[in-house]
């Protein structure tokens, strides 16, 4: 009997297992057939290439668009879901009460409202128009007739139409993904508070040297602990979003005197957060009149990457502040005003309903004053009597990001692709060019602004000062740019633009030298660059700085008392290449000795809570080699030791036994198993990878990974004593394109085309992103006809 009953029992497991799989199997994205979609005027033909990238051939362009509508959606129709809510503040619906703070923050910073007041004024005879409803069509479409992503059931979240209004949103959450001002800027400002001008003034902040900075703060400050908070919360938003931010970004541009086939090369690879599924999706358009091989964002109609047979173009983030934060000035007999030139102001307000998925809806007023929106409301420990105002350039300016982002991808010419350029306003583009007539571009593409009087945009500026409010935006033509330089090439690494090409000092949060000085020094080299060496070059994890730094270190610790297995690191360290290949054991001992060096050089001044903030942004990068050099000596002494004062040797001193204790600890005594494969990781994180048993299904990795910090292959964590590095960002696409073998173009994504977990293409390119290997960009028509999966549109 009992026999019996267990063989029931196996056949209903059998039976349900065959059901869930028939269930989940069902899901997967049609790449072969036919199908109907509405208001098609002719016949589209779709081939899907080996690895899931659809190649669409149209008669007119609005087909196309319809088409690539469609079949975007099919392959990351969550995805598209999860961003359109971000901005709009609409995280809750779906997700609960924990993301109620960022529905809050992104409702706060205007990004929906002025995309609302954008499309009222839209010419709507446009092409750019007239195509983005036609790929709205497409993804409305799939919405209505597609299969539903597992996601959604498993959320519970119903398929609604996408409207113009939420490819607006998802430009705004691009814009402000680049944005550095609310996380840095409040820190800067505690900084000068507590410690004065001098220690600011021995800051990497790349300051104007024409600016004084000013010596009497707002009348009003923020509090270490509240300019602390306001920091923690910027950077709590991207951690506790579902879409990545942008980050940073390598591209350059070899002119046909640089390259052995006199043809221009162009190479470039976009730093963006890690997620699954990745950033961009591949879609290649041909019709009578277009052709384009794009890189999309989610529910984005025009590429911000792409290329074809005349032209290429791509970008890296500028790095330029576009935001500034103000301290109001409250009345004190009605908190609904605030000073400014002597007069009180109203403030505007406006309330928002939050709704929130199990549980109540929550109503958010948001307050305004002429700078922009109170972040008080999003940040609830700063006092209400010290009101914090964002002032960015996304929403004071007038937004033609979707002219702009069609006007690139389908400009005939270097001239028409640079008025495309010139209708970004925000956020700050370096847009890189490269063409099959030899002419190779850079424009820095943003509205950039003066200050009558040079005030600070790193620091807190004074709301009730009228002179802080000063602005004056430049013309494009005055933007940083190159056309055809006598150097033969254009290159950019989030780096601060040089003399050549800047006629004045752009405030910005420009990243350390180390990628850039990599690049000019790689490209200078030679002047017969093929495809195959820079592809090679795309995944450099050689540093152009650390030899430098490395000689300093050496020569500091050469003459001190060290144990067997500090002589047995010092002596690693001094035959270290600086590659960060996974075998190397330098780079695992050079990188948490640069940890332990910042922090005993900076935390005793800063404090523990500063310094913290701090190691998750980029600026700690920038001070790593002029303290080692000592240009920086006022950071040097210890304050916690009074009665002796530490010279830079004895800090490293310091910091190199710390840090061979520290490794010894965590990797085992033998230094020769410290290889940075053991400690340097990465894992593509899905939203619902969060759920333990939901991780080994939708996450892609962890897998060991090579790279590191700042070098061309640029891996991007955060340093922790725990001597484990998770990787969270780095190159979202790679990129190379040479104009005298079109046909041969590559790239490569860190997982995959789809965002369907059954999708094949899920993660079949994760292995080769790993090894730095690359997969076709094709073209060549014949070629493509060949192709097994053909999937037809046919009109309804």
């Amino acid at each position: 009997m009992l026999k019996k009953i267990l063989k029931i029992i196996l056949l209903l497991l059998i039976v349900v297992a065959i059901g869930i799989t028939y269930i989940l199997f069902s899901q997967k994205p049609i790449y072969k057939g036919e199908l109907t979609v509405d208001k098609l005027q002719n016949k589209v033909e779709i081939y899907y290439d080996t690895y899931g990238v659809p190649h669409i051939y149209a008669d007119n362009d609005l087909d196309a668009m319809t088409a690539l509508g469609y079949v975007h959606a099919q392959d990351r129709l969550w995805q598209m879901e999860v961003v359109r809510r971000i901005s709009a503040g609409k995280l809750s619906e779906i997700f609960g009460e924990k993301l109620i703070e960022t529905d809050k923050f992104y409702l706060s910073l205007g990004i929906a409202k002025n995309a609302k007041e954008t499309i009222a004024k839209l010419d709507k005879t446009t092409e750019a128009y007239k195509q983005t409803m036609a790929y709205l069509n497409g993804v409305n479409d799939f919405v209505k007739n597609g299969k539903t992503p597992l996601e959604f059931s498993i959320i519970g979240v119903e398929k609604t139409k996408f409207t113009l209004e939420d490819i607006y949103n998802v430009f705004g959450y691009m814009g402000y993904g680049f944005a550095m001002g609310n996380q840095t800027d409040p820190l800067m400002s505690a900084i000068k508070d507590k410690l004065g001008d001098e220690y600011i003034n021995n800051l990497d902040l790349v300051i104007d040297k024409n600016t004084t900075l000013i010596k009497t703060a707002p009348s009003q400050k923020l509090t270490e602990e509240e300019a602390v908070l306001l920091s923690k919360t910027s950077k709590s938003i991207f951690e506790h979003s579902p879409i990545p931010p942008f980050i940073g970004s390598n591209s350059w541009v070899l002119a046909p005197e640089k390259t052995k086939n006199g043809k221009v090369i162009f190479a470039n690879d976009p730093h963006i957060g890690y997620s699954q599924p990745g950033v961009w999706y591949q879609a290649h358009i041909s019709t009578p009149t277009t052709e384009i091989y794009g890189f999309y964002l989610a529910l984005t109609p025009f590429p911000l990457l792409g290329h074809n047979r005349d032209m290429a173009y791509g970008l890296t983030m500028f790095e330029n502040d576009d935001i500034d934060l103000y301290i109001e000035q409250n009345n004190p007999q009605n908190s609904n005003e605030y000073l400014y030139n002597g007069t009180y102001l109203k403030y505007k307000t406006r309330t928002e309903t939050i709704n929130v998925k199990d549980g109540e809806s929550v109503t958010h007023i948001i307050k305004e004053s002429h700078h922009g929106p109170i972040m008080n409301n999003v940040v609830k420990q700063i006092q209400t009597d010290k009101p914090v105002a964002m002032y960015w350039v996304y929403t004071q300016r007038p937004n033609t990001l979707l002219q702009a982002t069609y006007s690139l991808s389908r400009a005939k010419d270097m001239n028409s692709f640079k008025k495309g350029a010139s209708l970004i306003h925000a956020p700050g583009l370096n847009v890189m060019y490269g063409d099959a007539k030899g002419n190779i571009g850079w424009w820095a593409a943003a509205d950039l602004y003066k200050r009558a009087n040079n005030a600070p945009t790193k620091l807190l500026l004074d709301g009730t000062n009228p002179k802080d409010d000063a602005i004056t935006y430049t013309p494009f033509s005055e933007n940083p740019q190159a056309v055809n330089p006598k150097r033969n090439y254009v290159y950019s690494c989030n780096n601060q633009p040089d003399s050549l090409v800047s006629k004045r000092y752009i405030p910005g949060y420009y990243i350390a030298e180390n990628r850039a000085k990599r690049v000019v020094e790689l490209v200078e080299s030679k002047n017969d660059w093929t495809l195959e060496e820079t592809l090679k070059m795309t995944t450099d994890n050689t540093s152009s700085v650390v030899p430098k730094l490395l000689k300093i270190i050496v020569a500091n610790l050469a003459d001190k008392k060290l144990n067997d297995a500090e002589k047995q690191a010092l002596d690693k360290l001094k035959n270290w290449n600086s590659e960060a290949s996974l075998e190397s054991i330098g780079t695992t001992i050079y990188t948490h000795f640069s940890f332990e060096y910042l922090k005993a050089v900076l935390e005793d001044e800063m404090g523990k809570e500063i310094y913290e903030q701090l190691n998750d942004t980029h600026f700690l990068g920038r001070m790593i080699a002029p303290l080692l050099e000592g240009k920086y000596p006022i950071w040097l002494d210890d304050t916690t030791t009074p009665n002796k004062k530490e010279s830079n040797a004895d800090i490293q001193l310091i910091a190199f036994q710390k840090t061979v204790k520290a490794l010894s600890s965590h990797l085992g005594t033998d230094i020769n198993t410290w290889t940075w494969d053991r400690v340097h990781t990465l894992e593509h994180k899905h939203p619902l990878g969060e759920v333990a048993l939901f991780r080994p299904f939708f996450n892609v990795g962890p897998f060991p990974i090579s790279g590191t910090n700042e070098v061309i292959n640029n891996q991007i964590f955060s340093p922790t004593d725990k001597v484990h590095y998770e990787v969270h960002a780095g190159p979202s696409t790679r990129r190379v394109i040479d104009f005298s073998d079109i046909e041969n173009a590559k790239a490569i994504v860190p997982t995959g085309q789809s965002g369907n977990v059954m999708s094949p293409h899920y993660k079949d390119q994760a292995l080769l992103f790993n090894k730095g290997e690359f997969i076709p960009m094709l073209l060549n028509k014949e070629q493509i006809q060949k192709l097994d999966n053909k999937l037809v549109l046919e009109p309804k």
